[in-house]
């Protein structure tokens, strides 16, 4: 398997530090507001990673954390008149919840800042005595960058170039503008914690360092592109100068989202969260979206994008339903299949596993699935393929392989008659269409065409159709779905 690896710029072979085992700590959420859509494609990424090398066979021991005291917290706090305790609680809840929706795997641990006070003022006090660190009189704690020599290697910046745009602030007790904070000084009205420099609380940064300390050395440390520098720079650094020992092996980052080919920020009004959108479609069409493009490459969330996802969702879902029917229906006839179609059949899983392997190539991965949707589709439509005996082999091995996709891409697990009946409810609810009264023209026309009154059952059809139902005629009856 190849993973990108950031501290590289480049594609290598993973291998894990321990035979079997994987070790694997991913950045989570600052517990201050809902998740946006930002928050759901970095936890999407490495929930898939996760379940591809679980699949391979490996030992994956998954660490997230929480970011449960800072400065956003205790604002919204202050704001709301509440304990900053209650806010971060009510926003990890948050997280949960919209994560459980999104079909996300639950971490083996999440640690969160403030179970690790100890741990982070030892860490402090460690740096200080080895002459990495130092504490202003203030009672701030800083990092002396230009003790470890290798600063800059994960996000490419030299020194030269950071100290032209560094500044010392007023008030500020820096050695070197470079340095940044591992312990801030309390002030009135925040949380603290009694330390040797004084009461105060921990930088964002330290906070990782301690929290990921008890899985060294790690295999795969994780986050968005956005984290590279400054927090996983100077995370590398204060770790690495502690432990004389390298923290992670592969740094694995993900792209941006813009929404509508601009950034997504709240000035602009296009913010969106996850509940926003789970508003207008299902967990499992934004899940399809989010995948649907190469973990590296930034994605472009627009309305058009979703309905196209929705749509591609259908035509899988579709298709697993009719397999089902067919198998439940067909007798079947000693014919072969052509052998073109059983050796391009027999090839798609290799290829579906390779993409995987390939840095986790989920839009190529997805690909392979509507290749098979293809073949599976050719079989159930073509007069002299859908009564083989072998047509009957594949379509029982297309429905196996969906376990498949769900077990490593968390897709196309659920029932397909529920999910269509799902889906169309979320269209009607788009539309702010009466499913009921949908339902009734449908009964109508049915009861219609069993009374032969076939300029009826028409014009039925073209009152649906104006709706944007779309109506077909089947050995079992009439179908419909929304356009």
């Amino acid at each position: 398997m190849l993973l990108y690896n950031t501290l590289g710029r480049q594609k290598e072979e993973f291998i894990p530090v321990r035979p079997g085992k994987v070790n694997m700590y991913v950045c989570g959420i600052t517990a201050y507001d809902y998740c946006h859509i930002g928050h759901a494609r970095s936890a999407l990424v490495f929930d898939v990673l996760v379940r591809h090398l679980r699949h391979r066979g490996l030992d994956v021991f998954f660490v997230r954390n929480f970011t449960d005291v800072d400065d956003k917290i205790i604002n919204r706090a202050n704001k709301e008149g509440r304990a900053w305790r209650e806010v971060a609680q009510t926003y990890i809840d948050a997280f949960h919840e919209d994560m459980d929706r999104l079909h996300v795997l639950r971490a083996d641990a999440e640690p969160r800042a403030t179970e690790y006070i100890a741990e982070i003022e030892a860490l402090c006090a460690k740096l200080i005595a080895e002459g990495k660190a130092y504490a202003a009189p203030s009672g701030d704690v800083y990092f002396r960058v230009r003790s470890y020599a290798p600063y800059g290697k994960l996000s490419g910046r030299g020194l030269d170039e950071l100290l032209s745009g560094a500044r010392v602030a007023p008030g500020e007790e820096k050695e070197d503008p470079l340095d940044f904070a591992l312990w801030k000084a309390a002030k009135p009205g925040e949380p603290s914690w009694e330390s040797p420099w004084g009461q105060g609380r921990p930088g964002w940064h330290i906070e990782c360092s301690a929290m990921s300390a008890p899985y060294l050395p790690l295999d795969i440390h994780g986050g968005g592109q956005d984290l590279i520098f400054p927090h996983h720079e100077n995370e590398i650094a204060q770790s690495e100068a502690a432990c004389r020992c390298e923290l992670a092996r592969y740094w694995v980052h993900n792209g941006f989202v813009q929404v509508n080919a601009e950034k997504m920020s709240k000035s602009l009004g296009n913010f969106k969260t996850i509940r926003d959108i789970l508003e207008s479609y299902l967990p499992e069409t934004l899940r399809f979206f989010l995948l649907g493009k190469h973990y590296r490459s930034p994605i472009d969330f627009t309305p058009e994008g979703m309905d196209e996802a929705e749509k591609a969702q259908h035509r899988v879902y579709a298709s697993m339903l009719e397999a089902e029917k067919a198998l439940a229906r067909s007798t079947w006839k000693k014919s072969p299949l052509p052998q073109q179609l059983l050796q391009e059949w027999a090839a798609l899983p290799q290829a579906f596993e390779a993409s995987l392997d390939d840095d986790l190539n989920t839009a190529q991965a997805l690909g392979q699935i509507f290749s098979q949707v293809r073949i599976v589709n050719r079989l159930l439509e073509e007069k002299s393929l859908r009564s083989s005996e072998g047509a009957r082999g594949l379509l029982e091995e297309f429905l196996e392989r969906s376990r498949n996709w769900e077990a490593q891409l968390g897709l196309f697990g659920r029932e397909p008659a529920a999910f269509l009946a799902d889906l169309r409810a979320m269209r009607g609810k788009r539309k702010n269409l009466d499913l009921h009264a949908v339902e009734s023209l449908l009964h109508e026309r049915q009861d219609a065409r069993s009374r032969k009154d076939f300029a009826r059952s028409d014009a039925l059809r073209d009152r649906l159709l104006a709706l944007g139902v779309t109506v077909r005629d089947t050995p079992e009856g009439q179908t419909w779905d929304l356009e």
